[in-house]
């Protein structure tokens, strides 16, 4: 009989799985420099020129296609984010990108924007943060899963930060300053999610407390994570000449910085619930990268000598457009039907994707001895473990030695009520 109850278990399972979708959105950080008319240091329609950068742009989200477009040093009036839009982003046969509220409550010239691809996303709700030089910004998006009329919404907050440049621990105190304004306003919004910061955060190191506090605060629900796991002290450092970012010119034209790539100054981080994919968003490291940094142009503009990464087009674009390199990384949205068959009152969450650990938090109304069982997609058993399991909950964690896929999760109590998962690694 308990043999009979598993196979229709697991039958059920597998029909739901194979059901199961999981798509992706590209998002991609940008540092425009100075992307505004109004003479800024040596930046002018001489050295800038908008429209220079305007063609340089579409060539490489033309290469890219971004879903999501994060970008700095764009110009604080609205009329620069509209003009994006209409000269760069819906051309050459992309229609449907959009662009969030932009505010400049710090004073200014530049400011943040994310525009998106409104064919996968859409607007939420925002929030600001006032801080020594210019705004954060955070903006609350959904992804258009075909079961928004269930209520299966999948949120991601993106937000974008451009911290004080400049050496010295004057400005690495402004840029924890801002850090910490950031985490205390995330822990007051006390929505625990999924979060992506992006942005040229001016960072010479990970020693800097200003990296330390977003790796390591201390409340970790709020934490952050870096997708590439490569914490080091990254200026002028050849070992990380892979993952530099500025400068994308070896000379100075009195607007761009030179010195060629020698600096890790843009940023994907990701929340936890992004980085174990526990929310239906997670992160794909695979994906991350600098758009054009072949690890051959230490100190060099990228464009010279040839782009081993992009073909030369887009190297020249990236030239025109920036001094920064644009990052891009993919998330991996899971857009399966909102439940999965539960035929018990007892909660159960994992942390999903798997990496080298299974990580399961069981919380049941009464204390329970539960069997844990992990099974293949063709009915094998992988795993079974007997666990006693108090009314407070649990927290269990087993090692997870078997290739990368997709698995059956299944918890039952004594009396052969069952939760089942689909778990993947």
């Amino acid at each position: 009989m308990k043999k009979f109850i598993l196979v229709i278990v697991l039958g059920l399972a597998l029909l739901y799985f194979g059901f199961a979708q999981t798509q992706t959105i590209r998002t991609m950080q940008y540092n425009l420099l100075y992307h505004t008319e109004q003479t800024v240091y040596g930046c002018n329609q001489t050295t800038n020129n908008l429209t220079v950068k305007d063609n340089a742009l579409r060539t490489i989200i033309d290469y890219v296609v971004p879903d999501v477009l994060v970008v700095n040093e764009i110009g604080s009036n609205v009329s620069y984010a509209n003009r994006i839009v209409n000269n760069v982003l819906n051309t050459n046969g992309r229609n449907g990108y959009l662009h969030c509220p932009l505010t400049n409550y710090s004073g200014g010239s530049i400011a943040n924007m994310l525009f998106y691809n409104s064919a996968k996303l859409a607007y939420h709700s925002h929030f600001y943060i006032a801080t020594v030089n210019r705004d954060i910004n955070g903006y609350k998006m959904y992804y258009l899963t075909p079961n928004l009329a269930q209520g299966d919404t999948i949120f991601t907050t993106f937000i974008l930060a451009h911290l004080k440049a400049g050496t010295g621990s004057e400005n690495e105190q402004k840029r924890y300053s801002q850090v910490a304004q950031l985490m205390s306003k995330l822990e007051s919004l006390g929505e625990y999610g999924n979060y992506c910061l992006s942005g040229d955060f001016n960072l010479y190191g990970a020693s800097e407390n200003a990296y330390q506090h977003l790796i390591h605060y201390p409340n970790s629900l709020y934490k952050f994570y870096d997708p590439i796991n490569m914490e080091g002290e990254w200026n002028s450092n050849y070992s990380y000449r892979s993952i530099h970012t500025q400068s994308t010119h070896s000379d100075d034209n009195d607007c761009a910085s030179a010195g060629g790539l020698d600096d890790r100054f843009d940023f994907i981080l990701v929340s936890s619930p992004v980085f174990y994919g526990s929310r239906k968003v997670s992160c794909i490291p695979e994906s991350y990268h600098a758009v054009g940094n072949d690890g051959n142009h230490f100190n060099k503009s990228i464009n010279y000598p040839a782009n081993q990464d992009v073909p030369s087009t887009v190297a020249d674009a990236l030239y025109n457009m920036s001094d920064h390199l644009p990052v891009i990384m993919d998330l991996a949205i899971d857009v399966s039907p909102v439940s999965i068959p539960t035929l018990a009152d007892f909660d159960v969450s994992v942390i999903n994707p798997i990496r080298n650990n299974l990580q399961i938090n069981i919380l049941p109304s009464n204390e329970e001895d539960m069997l844990i069982e992990l099974y293949s997609l063709e009915g094998k058993l992988l795993m079974r473990s007997q666990q006693r399991v108090s009314s407070d909950g649990e927290y269990l964690e087993f090692d997870f030695p078997y290739a990368s896929g997709f698995y059956i999760l299944k918890i039952s109590d004594n009396k052969n009520n069952c939760v089942i998962r689909k778990i993947v690694k």
